[in-house]
């Protein structure tokens, strides 16, 4: 089958986090024989922010991370009807220009030969409801969203024919492991700024624990203002900016914990929502200890896979006893391995799409199910 993913970047992962998931996915649909091509914008603010920041080697490594996805820019002269009549499958994500969201609506709407989702992985739906309610989704045969809140958000909005929940989930062709790398640093935390919506959160769980344990570690992520700076330089732990996606298993393996901090819409709004950093970490085998959020969904064994922490002074209870005792960290780092491995990865996700697409009419995804039941 063919896909077309419309993305805000498939390339840039700068403060763009939405594109962890999608390569991951895209990749695992490759790994199955489809053919895969990522469509985003030449002028995105995510590519544009790479570029300026990292230069234009940043799509080489893309290139070099990820040899076997195909990113396709487009402007305003762009033919996206052509690029539509040859696929079976387009997943158009909530950051696209909602023109062009209708747009591609209305092709499908005349006759396109296609199965058309609509992909939301934000907040808009609680925070910016008149934006999401603008959306012309009408010819949409579906709409993916990440959590089962926002899943019903939609459907009391009457947003969309179908809606199906969609969890993110871990790349473990990437993220995994690496036993032969040495932790020689206590904490890494790799999130970004976020404006100010989890400033507070940060200063509570990763500052003030940091300082008061005296943790060596490192920070990683971008638009973090110049008192923040100050903030971490005096807790010791080393700010290091960006890092790509592909380099980050490497990061969390030469630390000995990390820390899950939800942004604040998500947290009050959003029950149920973890970030996919967190499925990204526990993939990895790194001890996670995580700020306050509902896992209403039960996603997680919360005290088996990772440790909650209700507030800083928990926070830094739980740090301490992961660094100080290898056990719990052992046992931590293996429970939430095993609940990725069984529950949370692309693989996973990649097989509900298929029953998704099912369940949208589309005749092909159907007969994939039996064949593969029949091969488990």
């Amino acid at each position: 089958m063919r896909f077309l993913f419309y993305t805000h970047s498939a390339v840039s992962d700068w403060n763009h986090g939405n594109a962890h998931f999608q390569r991951g996915i895209m990749r695992e649909l490759v790994a199955r024989g489809h053919e895969v091509i990522a469509l985003e914008p030449a002028d995105g603010w995510s590519r544009s922010n790479l570029i300026a920041e990292q230069g234009p080697f940043a799509v080489e490594r893309f290139r070099k991370d990820f040899p076997e996805l195909m990113a396709v820019t487009y402007d305003a002269g762009f033919q996206h009807e052509s690029w539509l009549a040859g696929a079976d499958i387009v997943i158009v994500h909530e950051w696209t220009d909602p023109e062009l969201v209708a747009r591609i609506g209305r092709i499908r709407g005349r006759g396109g030969d296609f199965t058309l989702l609509f992909h939301d992985t934000h907040h808009r739906a609680v925070s910016a409801t008149q934006a999401i309610a603008a959306l012309q989704l009408e010819h949409y045969d579906g709409v993916l969203v990440f959590g089962e809140v926002l899943r019903e958000s939609y459907l009391r909005a009457g947003w969309g024919r179908r809606v199906f929940t969609w969890h993110e989930a871990a790349d473990d062709r990437l993220f995994k492991p690496l036993p032969e790398i040495d932790r020689d640093s206590d904490v890494v935390w790799i999130g970004n700024w976020g404006d100010d919506e989890r400033s507070a959160e940060i200063a509570e769980f990763l500052i003030e624990p940091a300082h008061a344990l005296a943790l060596s570690g490192t920070v990683h992520g971008v638009r973090y203002p110049p008192e923040a700076l100050t903030a971490l330089a005096d807790t010791g732990l080393r700010y290091e900016g960006w890092i790509a996606n592909a380099d980050v298993p490497k990061a969390f393996a030469r630390h000995r914990v990390t820390m899950h901090i939800p942004r604040r819409p998500y947290r009050e709004s959003l029950p149920g929502i973890p970030t996919i950093r967190m499925f990204e970490a526990l993939a990895c085998g790194i001890p996670l200890v995580s700020a306050p959020w509902s896992d209403v969904e039960g996603l997680f064994r919360s005290g088996t896979d990772f440790l909650f922490a209700r507030n800083g002074a928990e926070m830094r209870k739980h740090l301490h006893d992961v660094l100080n005792d290898c056990e719990l960290a052992k046992a931590l780092a293996a429970s939430g391995l095993e609940t990725i491995l069984a529950r949370h990865t692309c693989r996973h996700r990649a097989d509900e799409l298929f029953d998704i697409l099912a369940a949208c009419g589309n005749r092909a995804a159907a007969e994939i199910k039996p064949a593969r039941e029949a091969a488990a």
